[in-house]
């Protein structure tokens, strides 16, 4: 090329980001609190916490800052409110089937209602690798997303979902929705996973202990989380757990542990779900107790989704009725044993619901599940943290931490419903004001415009 040369076409201009995290030297007081730290310690009132950029700088007595604060900081009245970690859904689908529009609708609606993280567990991980980066970038408003990649027997993959996640592929044949047997290469497949974007894999149906067993130790290998049903048939919940699985999903499957059969496969659990109910409800109550406390030794993070059952009942003859009694006791004996317990939906609430599923699972834990609303409090933040591995980073409100944490105008310890008393969230040291939402949302009601969401299925993926 020559100075009399045409110059080049001009690159692409960076893409917009609204909803970027400020840098390093941008300091935020917020102040006159009521704290709930996430780390166990009760209410403290008359509290400020003191954001620099993305992470948390220093949480002190309000007092302690002057009647000025910081210096160049920007001040946030935030008297008469609760100030509490972000909060986490344990158990998230926003790919399943991919609708590019429908999650970043779900991604809005959830961090305007409080959540700054979720875990996605298993979809079309091609379209979940560009919305996790658009929203930690800040290119739209969303929480931090953190993927699995799943791992199944080849028996699964004649199920529709694969091929909705798989488009323009073979299902089982891709690193983020592979099929295994005992010839599968899993130290290659694990690191074809991890080139998803994927931090976690997904063990899911149709495979037994010893590839279970496997799966997990090739990925723990290479440093990602493994995540699992709680039964993957053959395998059982107390072989799933004796793998060493991080998390384990869907507290109702734990009674195939007192099964006196051996569901040969994922789709044959139905059939035997209303007798295993039933067998777990004439046992002792103590009756899982070994498992729970192999579960509480181990570490091991209990996934319950537990509204996910009573809202979308199993189809399975004569369990729907068992399955509130089957859930509160199950739940209870976790609580009892010191299982960590997370807070997980594997559902989306109607579009015309102005809260994402994650209150309402944290409602049915305190109101049909027996827990005390600052156990549902934990689930979704210090124990949702756990769940997602970022329990160094997010689940607390302390010094070093990332500033993810939402301000209510009431106390949740009172009342779960007060969650959704939503001042403002901060993501990542950036505020996303609740009444923003409101606005927008009535805005786009009004012109006919509101973008939709989907239901979640019913037998829990």
């Amino acid at each position: 090329m020559t100075d009399q040369d045409e110059p080049p076409v001009a690159e692409n201009d960076p893409a917009p980001t609204p909803f970027a995290a400020p840098g390093p030297g941008r300091v935020t007081a917020y102040r006159g609190v009521s704290l709930i730290d996430g780390t166990g310690a009760p209410v403290r009132h008359g509290m400020a916490v003191v954001t620099d950029g993305p992470v948390v700088e220093a949480v002190v007595p309000d007092a302690d800052l002057g009647p000025s604060g910081p210096p160049g900081a920007e001040t946030v009245d935030a008297r008469g409110t609760f100030l509490l970690p972000g909060l986490v859904d344990a158990h998230q689908h926003l790919s399943t089937p991919p609708n590019r529009a429908q999650a970043e609708a779900m991604m809005r609606r959830q961090v305007y209602g409080g959540v700054t993280a979720i875990r996605e567990m298993a979809g079309d991980l091609r379209q979940m690798a560009d919305l996790a980066r658009a929203a930690l970038v800040g290119e739209i408003p969303g929480p931090d997303v953190r993927c699995a990649a799943l791992m199944a027997g080849p028996g699964f993959f004649d199920d529709p979902r694969t091929h909705q996640v798989t488009q323009g592929a073979a299902p089982g044949a891709v690193p983020w929705m592979r099929a295994v047997d005992e010839g599968t290469d899993l130290r290659l497949a694990v690191a074809a996973a991890r080139g998803t974007g994927a931090v976690a894999i997904k063990i899911y149906a149709d495979l037994d202990a010893s590839l279970v067993r496997r799966i997990a130790a090739e990925a723990h290998h290479q440093g990602m989380l493994v995540w699992a049903h709680a039964a993957v048939f053959p395998a059982m919940p107390g072989e799933v757990v004796a793998a060493g699985v991080d998390v384990v999903s869907h507290v109702h499957m734990l009674v195939h542990e007192l099964s006196g059969d051996r569901p040969v496969s994922y789709r044959r659990q139905r059939e035997h779900l209303a007798d295993a109910y039933r067998r777990f409800l004439d046992a002792p109550e103590d009756a899982l107790d070994p498992l729970f406390e192999d579960m509480r030794r181990r570490g091991t993070v209990l996934d319950a989704t537990a509204s996910l059952v009573a809202r979308m009942p199993s189809s399975a003859p004569g369990a729907a009725e068992l399955a509130p009694r089957v859930l509160r006791r199950l739940v209870g004996r976790a609580r009892r044993a010191g299982v960590t317990i997370c807070a997980g939906t594997d559902y989306e609430t109607s579009p015309r619901d102005r809260f994402p599923a994650l209150h309402d699972e944290l409602r049915y834990l305190v109101r049909s599940m027996g827990m005390a609303p600052h156990e549902a409090v934990r689930a979704a933040t210090t124990a949702g943290a756990a769940a997602i591995g970022l329990q160094d980073t997010v689940g607390t409100v302390e010094p070093g931490k990332r500033a993810d944490f939402v301000i209510v105008d009431a106390d949740p310890y009172e009342d779960i419903d007060h969650l959704r008393r939503i001042v403002t969230t901060v993501k990542r040291g950036r505020r996303h004001d609740r009444a923003e939402y409101d606005r927008s949302d009535h805005d786009a009601q009004a012109a006919g415009t509101g973008a939709g969401t989907r239901k979640g299925a019913p037998d829990g993926r």
